[in-house]
């Protein structure tokens, strides 16, 4: 399974969630998705989300999907 990033600033957030949280970076991305959606803020739960996936896809030590 590939990750789709959808902008450069989505990575930037995923690379401090990383140099911030170290291994825990993936939950707390998890932890402002859900503020977000308990705000009602679907665009930020979104987004958040989908950092979660990145810094998951960043994190793994095998690549995935097709190699080129």
């Amino acid at each position: 399974m590939t990750t789709f990033i959808a902008s450069r600033d989505a990575l930037d957030d995923a690379c401090s969630l990383i140099d911030s949280f170290g291994a825990d970076a993936a939950l707390e991305a998890a932890v402002r998705a859900e503020g977000a959606r308990d705000r009602g803020n679907v665009l930020r739960f979104c987004h958040w989300r989908q950092i979660e996936r990145v810094i998951v896809t960043l994190s793994d030590q095998e690549p995935s999907g097709t190699v080129h």
